[in-house]
Order: C-alpha cells, then structure tokens, then sequence
C-alpha cells in the first residue's frame, strides 16, 4: 500500500475553503498512486485555537459533517484531522479515518492535550485504529507522539503503521521532528507517517518536512521546508 503524508497551509478558520484544498491533494496523492493520505493536526481550520473557541460554527457535527463531502470522494482514503462536536462543551480534537469510497471507518480524540489545547478542547480516551488493505494502524496527534505508551500500545495491539497528523513549527519543532518520529519508528517497530504544516500555522511557520520511516528508523520519504505537497512511501501488505 502506498501512503501519503501531506502538508499543506491553511487559511485561518476557513473549513470550506481547507476542505477544498484538502481534496484536491487528495486527489493529487491519488493520481500518484496513493491509497490513504494522512492530513496535518487541525487541516480544516489551520491551527487557530482562539477562532475555534469563539466560533463553534468551525466544529465538525460528526463524521457525516457535509463539509466532508468532497474529501471524502477523492477517491482516496484520507485521515483528516479536526475539531469534531461532542456531547459536553467543548470540541475533541480528532482524526477522522474515511476508506477510499467515503465510509467512516474509525474516529480518533487526541489524548494528550498540549498547552493551552487544555482549555479549548475536551481530551479523549481511546485510543484510535483501523485496519485497510490488510494492515493495521493506531493514531497519534501532535503531543500525543511525545507518550512513548501511545505507539507502544499500538504495536503490541498489532499495528504495523502509525499515522501522526501534527504541527511542528520552525526552531525547536525542526529537532522534535526530526528526533521524535524515527525514534519511535525504531523503537516500536512501526512505520511512521508524519503529516504537517508548511508556512504560516496560527502563532507558528510550519516547517513543513512531511516523511515516511521504516521499521528501523530509515527515512522512505520526505517533503521539503516550503511546497504545499505529499511525501508517499510504499508499505508492504506483510510484515518484512
């Protein structure tokens, strides 16, 4: 199965129009031979943490949110990440997983809550996976990634890729990046697939870097620091 990590600037607050953006790099990943695309931390609204608490408007009511709709015919399947309507006050900050033909596969809250995330979004509980094409994955948010448990769990649950829509910034997100996700790669046993943001991210500049590792920490494939583009590795269907 080959594999997209995306990375992408957003416009502030805009869902429409990051849906929109979304899809066609979906789309784009797709025509290269891409089966599942991996969005960044907070695609459909860029990482506006205030907007988001002013304006529920922004908050995805569900799975079926029709702003959807479009990503979810790209004719890929796509884990886009987004603030998602709960019972209580407050948004989750989730993955949503969708197959190639649109259907809800799974639904995943990030569980630890960076900063000033505590105060605007409600944390999860579970942990998150699917299973396409034959293989397994567990999910991880941004923060989330920096829990060696979370991965940990994943593998001995039997997932053999990990999918990290985050946000890294230039400075100091350049080292976590860089250090944080072959690591785990390495320590774990997994692949990891790293989606992030490029350019202007709420109080950030996305560093951009989007990338594929192995098993063994070996790098599959990496974004450059600037393009709004995919990275795209192939995972075997079979454990090597």
């Amino acid at each position: 199965m080959k594999i997209a990590a995306a990375q992408l600037t957003c416009i502030p607050a805009d869902v429409t129009a990051n849906a929109a953006r979304a899809t066609a790099l979906a789309a784009r990943a797709g025509d290269e031979g891409a089966e599942l695309v991996v969005f960044p931390e907070l695609t459909l609204t860029g990482y506006e943490i205030e907007a988001l608490a002013q304006d529920p408007a922004l908050w995805l009511s569900g799975p079926d949110d029709p702003r959807l709709d479009g990503l979810r015919s790209a004719g890929t399947a796509v884990a886009v990440n987004a603030a998602l309507r709960t019972d209580g006050p407050l948004p989750a900050l989730a993955t949503l997983v969708y197959d190639a033909a649109g259907a809800h596969l799974t639904t995943y809250a990030k569980q630890h809550l960076y900063q000033h995330e505590q105060n605007a979004f409600t944390p999860g509980t579970a942990d998150g996976r699917f299973t396409l094409g034959g293989i397994r994955f567990s999910l991880g948010i941004c923060f989330d990634n920096h829990f060696p448990d979370l991965p940990a769990r994943g593998a001995a649950d039997g997932c053999r890729v990990h999918l990290a829509s985050s946000l890294y910034g230039t400075g100091d997100g350049i080292t976590e990046r860089a250090t944080v996700y072959p690591g785990m790669a390495k320590e774990h046993g997994l692949y990891v697939v790293l989606a992030n943001h490029v350019g202007p991210a709420g109080p950030w500049t996305g560093c951009g870097g989007a990338a594929v590792w192995a098993p063994d920490g070996t790098l599959l494939a990496e974004a450059d620091a600037h393009t709004t583009t995919v990275a795209a590795a192939d995972i075997p269907a079979t454990q090597v």
